[in-house]
């Protein structure tokens, strides 16, 4: 990561200052909750692949500035939401915006986001920009609902699971990478090639989120040990256990997840252990970096694609 932040330290500095300028609202509460989230910390995945991809493709302009503030916000956005919709008190660390200044306020305040990203995004002045993201956030709440319906999904296979996290979490990882190069005018197939970078990085990413829910520590992650179980989310350890483990494990985790508990968090664990779903989803998270790696093959060698190239190992090697 420190490779990563010293190419990208002067740009980031500026998309921070952006950010906190246009989170100022008149209304107090707006700018209460805005400053509590932007404070939070968080590792800037997202804005950094934008400002990454513009410059490895030799971008020269700050339109990556604006677009990578804009990806912040549009996620910073789903986590307001998301923290009410799964009731969430702790993330990256800290009490949820939501267990802080409630439900009402959570929701609110990220329609207020959403729509001063619309704004932002309108300023660059690219229809095909305004394209790219009006589909991504479209895909990105037809993730949320997919998950939401699957809850307590017992019968969900490792293609639904997939399907979730392409739609939820990776799409937006796709608009990132992309939107950096369409800044630069490249060609359709290196367009395209960046958008699978991304696709490919944010689906591993993910899938390591996943596993870090049991084999994490709650210091480290940023929030409690089994709250995917308590939610009852089939994410890919489950999953496989449910395949592939004994008929007990394999028991174990599905009156779990049919009855949203963390109360059988232990029993759960130790289907996982034995069953040796935690190595398998890591690998096949390790698969989905490679494939993002393999797609900046014919980009030339610069800082920028380094630190690109990093952020796929730092994706599966890391423990929050």
């Amino acid at each position: 990561m420190e490779l990563v932040k010293s190419v990208v330290d002067q740009d980031m500095t500026a998309v921070d200052a952006l950010i906190r300028k246009q989170l100022y609202s008149d209304v107090v509460l707006v700018r209460q909750v805005g400053e509590y989230i932007v404070s939070s910390g968080g590792k800037r995945l997202r804005p950094i692949m934008v400002l990454l991809t513009a410059r490895a493709l030799g971008y020269q302009g700050e339109h990556h500035h604006t677009l990578a503030a804009v990806i912040e916000f549009i996620h910073t956005a789903t986590l307001l939401h998301d923290d009410v919709v799964d009731e969430s008190a702790l993330r990256r660390g800290r009490e949820t915006a939501n267990a802080l200044f409630g439900n009402a306020a959570s929701v609110l305040v990220g329609d207020f986001v959403y729509t001063r990203s619309f704004q932002m995004m309108v300023s660059v002045g690219s229809m095909r920009v305004m394209e790219v993201l009006a589909e991504a956030t479209n895909i990105i709440a037809e993730g949320e609902v997919l998950q939401l319906m699957n809850i307590g999904n017992v019968d969900i296979d490792e293609a639904g699971y997939l399907q979730v996290i392409q739609y939820k979490t990776a799409k937006l990882f796709e608009a990132a990478s992309r939107l950096g190069a369409i800044l630069a005018g490249v060609d359709t197939a290196t367009e395209a090639a960046f958008a699978r970078y991304g696709m490919h990085l944010g689906t591993a990413f993910q899938i390591i989120d996943d596993v870090l829910d049991y084999s994490g520590h709650t210091e480290e992650i940023g929030k409690n040990l089994g709250d995917d179980l308590a939610e009852g989310k089939p994410t890919l350890p489950l999953i496989y256990v449910m395949r592939h483990g004994a008929p007990e494990h394999a028991n174990a985790v599905r009156e779990a997840l049919t009855h949203a508990s963390r109360d059988r968090f232990d029993d759960v664990s130790r289907a996982i252990h034995a069953t040796g779903a935690l190595d398998y989803a890591r690998q096949i998270a390790t698969a989905e970096a490679d494939r993002a790696k393999a797609e900046l093959e014919g980009v030339p060698d610069s800082p920028a694609k380094r630190a690109l190239l990093a952020l796929a190992d730092l994706a599966i090697h890391r423990n929050s």
